[in-house]
């Protein structure tokens, strides 16, 4: 965190055209909050495993991610956290989900994120993480996402071509571009200075980052069930993107929690129950 705030102030108090560089460490990477104690304790319970991701793009090595388990049940739940997070933050649904006998619940710190070592993270080291362990841990019955990991298990989902008994989306990022712009106005950086980032951005990865569009990319199986959770206020998951999205794809089960936000909504009582009902299913 006190690396970012760094990054912050450098950008918002720079007169001139911001560095190219300093952008892009900006973008890509990722505060790091420290576990609480009920979360070490969780942590504690769990078994602890470890598996590899190629990162294609920053190192060009493999990075390891730390995985987490509860449970030894035949039906596996897969968490995929957001940016800026952790397994961990999923500590009340995971609490639930233990309750249920016949489940073992997965989660994972992604590259760059909680306990998992890495300078930059990006969207495809998420998606990535999720292709690991459902190719060399378990492939995942019920796969739940949170803003960047539910764009993430999308991209996982369909690049794995298999179809879960059940996908949960909560309040999951639909357009990546819009969430890069609206971070880079939050320090000042104008459309302009803007530019050059995307410029880099598509030479880098290399793809526009418009590109990394859910309304686009989604391509659902006619089995797939998909539960979608979101709060019509969120001011990251912006429900101008997720009406769009959700209206060229009618078939998923959407329900709107109103007062929750981006964050609290993992630790949303209702949010929680609903999920548990589909799961009981």
């Amino acid at each position: 965190m006190k690396r970012l705030k760094q990054i912050v102030n450098e950008l918002k108090l720079t007169q001139a055209g911001p560095d190219a560089a300093l952008m892009r460490e900006f973008i890509f990477y990722s505060p790091k909050m420290p576990l609480r104690l009920h979360q070490e304790q969780l942590i504690a319970e769990s078994k602890q495993f470890s598996l590899q991701v190629f990162d294609t793009y920053f190192t060009k090595a493999n990075l390891i991610i730390n995985c987490f388990s509860w449970g030894n049940g035949k039906r596996k739940v897969l968490l995929t956290h957001g940016w800026a997070s952790k397994a961990l933050d999923f500590y009340e649904l995971i609490i639930e989900l233990r309750k249920i006998e016949d489940l073992e619940i997965i989660a994972f710190d992604a590259p760059g994120n909680g306990s998992s070592i890495s300078e930059f993270s990006n969207l495809m080291l998420y998606a990535d993480s999720v292709k690991a362990i459902s190719l060399n841990y378990a492939q995942p019955d019920v796969l739940i996402g949170h803003s960047l990991g539910g764009m993430a298990n999308v991209i996982a989902l369909q690049e794995l071509e298999i179809t879960p008994e059940l996908l949960v989306s909560i309040a999951p990022l639909i357009r990546l571009k819009e969430n890069f712009e609206q971070s880079l106005h939050s320090v000042n950086v104008v459309a302009k200075d803007q530019d050059i980032f995307f410029s880099n951005f598509a030479k880098e990865f290399p793809v526009p980052a418009e590109h990394f569009n859910l309304t686009e990319l989604y391509q659902p199986g006619t089995d797939l069930t998909h539960f979608l959770a979101y709060d019509p206020a969120d001011h990251i998951s912006t429900h101008q993107f997720l009406k769009e999205f959700l209206d060229k794809n009618p078939a998923i089960n959407a329900k709107s929690f109103e007062e929750v936000g981006h964050y609290k909504i993992l630790r949303s009582v209702d949010v929680i129950e609903a999920i548990m009902e589909r799961i009981n299913k």
